[in-house]
């Protein structure tokens, strides 16, 4: 029965309610952002005006001169690709041998060992902050980008293995028998066959690592002092003085750090939705 027909006034209040909905959650979700980009093109003696006259203050760009041109968030800046982009090569890599060991094969175990990344994922950074903070200073990582890139796999490892492991379940098993009698060893298998189909799971898995490690803030803190990541670099900026604290700057700078994040999440979203939704529904 459509509802358009029986009773047109009832229709047109649940769309009219739907679309309200949506833009009370829109306005919700992006007002934060938008006053942010709004803070970070405003002068410092904006920042105490009322509400109406800032929106309507004189637009700068001055914040985003001064925070390319600081020293210190250009560093980060460096450091924090080098991090999220080792910690996500070593977790795809790692990952998609463990996925396919896991999805494919039958041994022993193998619910155990699934329960037991389950678990580690769900730990909190702080329960095991003491214990890794001995491990990295004992091996000579303090303050290396190579100390932060081993930390982050404790959580970008198990996520990559549990995403990737039951994507693979789902891929026809014909593929590989396919490849076998054609000659190809397993690792050819892999690489060659499973890893194009596995694509848009590797996609996903990869950026949502990604993101994890860019905006992480605790172990970058605790195990670095000088080579620092940009949310360490942010947390610390300070004024002139001690009393002086530059809002622009720090708001430039996180719109700064947000944008590339923003735009690979746009470039990749049909990758990301059709690898989070792969194996949900089975035919």
């Amino acid at each position: 029965m459509n509802l358009k027909n029986t009773n047109p006034t009832l229709y047109y209040l649940q769309r009219a309610g739907f679309y309200l909905l949506v833009l009370v959650i829109g306005v919700y979700l992006l007002a934060p952002f938008f006053w942010a980009v709004l803070t970070s093109l405003r002068s410092p003696g904006d920042l105490f005006l009322t509400p109406l006259e800032f929106i309507g203050a004189k637009t700068t760009f001055g914040n985003y001169t001064d925070v390319f041109a600081n020293p210190g968030f250009q560093r980060g800046l460096i450091y924090s690709l080098i991090v999220a982009v080792g910690s996500v090569a070593i977790s795809l890599l790692l990952g998609a041998f463990s996925a396919y060991a896991l999805g494919r094969f039958r041994f022993r175990g193998k619910t155990i060992v699934m329960y037991v990344i389950l678990a580690v994922s769900v730990f909190p950074q702080i329960a095991v902050l003491s214990g890794l903070y001995t491990l990295i200073n004992n091996l000579g990582l303090y303050n290396n980008p190579l100390g932060l890139i081993l930390s982050y796999l404790i959580f970008t490892i198990p996520f990559t293995v549990w995403v990737l492991t039951s994507f693979v379940r789902d891929i026809p098993g014909e593929l590989e028998e396919a490849a076998l009698v054609d000659g190809a060893s397993p690792l050819q298998t892999l690489f060659l066959v499973l890893f194009p189909v596995m694509m848009p799971a590797l996609v996903t898995t990869g950026l949502l690592a990604f993101i994890n490690a860019w905006n992480e803030y605790l172990f970058a803190l605790t195990f670095t002092s000088t080579n620092r990541t940009v949310p360490v670099v942010i947390a610390n900026y300070s004024g002139a003085t001690q009393f002086d604290q530059p809002w622009g700057q720090i708001m430039a700078a996180s719109i700064v750090v947000t944008v590339p994040l923003i735009i690979l999440v746009l470039v990749f979203q049909r990758n990301i939705v059709s690898g989070l939704t792969a194996g949900a529904v089975k035919g």
